[in-house]
């Protein structure tokens, strides 16, 4: 089989661990980077985390880097109580880097942006009240300005610490994140031969195509967010979580012409893990444990014991919150959403697609609809060459979710 080139774009929560699982088990799949975003964690955690799960799958040679730490149209980013709910406050169930070992990845002293996802590395500059009362008024709660009465920080307590901009309302990131200079490079380089993954907000995809619009015409992205046809899962049951952090960027992104297959809730919620894979990851553990099983008996990659182990200690995590939540729509088990998105850019028959002029409404009240909602784009009624999105609406959903358990369990078929 072709070598297959991704970069994904994450902010690695449980599910974004999972699609990284899925993607090590393919020999074919060149794995060029691994940018880490704000998003269901702090810009940091996310690429602690995305380190950690790269080094426990075995990848510890793919790249890590850096991307934006808030969303566009804020200068700060807290997680939010909903994201910590259904991947813990580490991102990965409390099963994360610090349950292992708390070994210091920087110096003793120095400040560690993974807390607000506030770039540590520049140095605080005093403001007067006012200007710190406008800053503050840019600060995303998982998507929501801190003061709107939906914004529910994760943790009780939270400092900012404000960096020097160019003016008001401007990024505080005097360059490109190293993550998004990773992107346009790669693209520019492979065009089409590389496919971008992006399973957590769009910011990263956004401030590409903005600094170098000339990659759009060459970018294939496949990304994990939005819903047409299915309630949403924010609090006004109409945005998609990834897609309310930055409804801006999104708008963009879909407005860009770049070849965007949009994987969201309308497959994802149908495509839904529960406790007889993690139960089957753990049997496989402990056999392959005790019976010195030969690697070379398997057609694909296998994890280790531990590993597997690991797998299923955050998949039970997603799992039971998804339940808790609701039990009628995840009585089957948690939604695979960034592993689905994950598998379409390696097979794209796994989804049916309507290709539509798409956009997403970036306010709320009469005349405007609601925040974050993806919806068709009535500009693509007036002219026939505006851009359209793949728009996933049926997944094989059972051929899907055989071959991600069975491939992580690394049984041959």
């Amino acid at each position: 089989m072709n070598d297959r080139k991704l970069i994904l774009d994450v902010d690695t929560g449980i599910d974004d661990a999972l699609a990284l699982a899925y993607l090590a088990t393919f020999d074919n799949v060149n794995l060029l980077g691994v940018v880490g975003t704000y998003g269901n964690v702090a810009m940091g955690t996310a690429v602690r985390n995305t380190e950690y799960v790269l080094e426990r799958l075995g990848l510890r040679h793919v790249p890590v880097l850096r991307g934006s730490s808030h969303p566009s149209w804020a200068t700060s980013f807290i997680p939010d109580a909903g994201c910590a709910q259904f991947h813990g406050t580490d991102g990965l169930g409390g099963f994360g880097p610090a349950a292992f070992a708390r070994t210091a990845s920087a110096p003793a002293g120095m400040p560690d942006s993974g807390e607000t996802g506030i770039p540590a590395t520049s140095a605080p500059t005093y403001v007067s009240d006012s200007a710190e009362s406008d800053m503050r008024s840019l600060i995303s709660v998982g998507g929501y300005d801190v003061h709107d009465p939906h914004a529910n920080p994760a943790t009780d307590s939270f400092s900012l610490t404000f960096s020097s901009c160019d003016s008001a309302n401007v990024p505080c990131s005097p360059t490109l994140p190293e993550g998004v200079r990773f992107i346009i490079d790669a693209v520019r380089r492979y065009g089409g031969g590389v496919t971008v993954v992006a399973t957590g907000p769009l910011t990263d995809v956004d401030t590409a195509l903005t600094a170098a619009p000339d990659i759009a015409g060459k970018l294939k992205l496949v990304m994990m967010g939005g819903t047409l046809t299915q309630e949403g899962n924010c609090w006004d049951l109409t945005a998609e979580t990834n897609i309310i952090q930055d409804p801006e960027a999104a708008n963009r992104v879909f407005h860009s012409g770049a070849d965007t297959t949009m994987i969201g809730l309308d497959v994802t919620h149908r495509c839904l893990l529960g406790g007889m894979a993690t139960r089957r990851w753990r049997e496989t553990a402990d056999l392959r444990e005790h019976a010195g099983l030969d690697p070379s008996a398997y057609s694909y990659r296998l994890f280790s014991p531990r590993t597997l182990r690991f797998l299923a200690d955050i998949a039970d995590f997603s799992i039971a919150a998804n339940l808790k939540s609701d039990a009628r729509l995840f009585s089957a088990g948690m939604p695979l959403h960034d592993p689905l998105a994950a598998a379409v850019a390696l097979d794209s028959t796994l989804v049916s697609c309507l290709d539509l002029p798409m956009k997403v409404e970036t306010e709320t009240g009469d005349s405007h609809g609601t925040r974050g909602r993806t919806i068709g784009d009535p500009e693509g009624l007036i002219d026939p060459q505006a851009p359209r999105i793949h728009v996933a609406l049926h997944v094989e959903a059972e051929r899907f979710m055989d071959a991600f358990s069975t491939r992580i369990a690394g049984i041959r078929r």
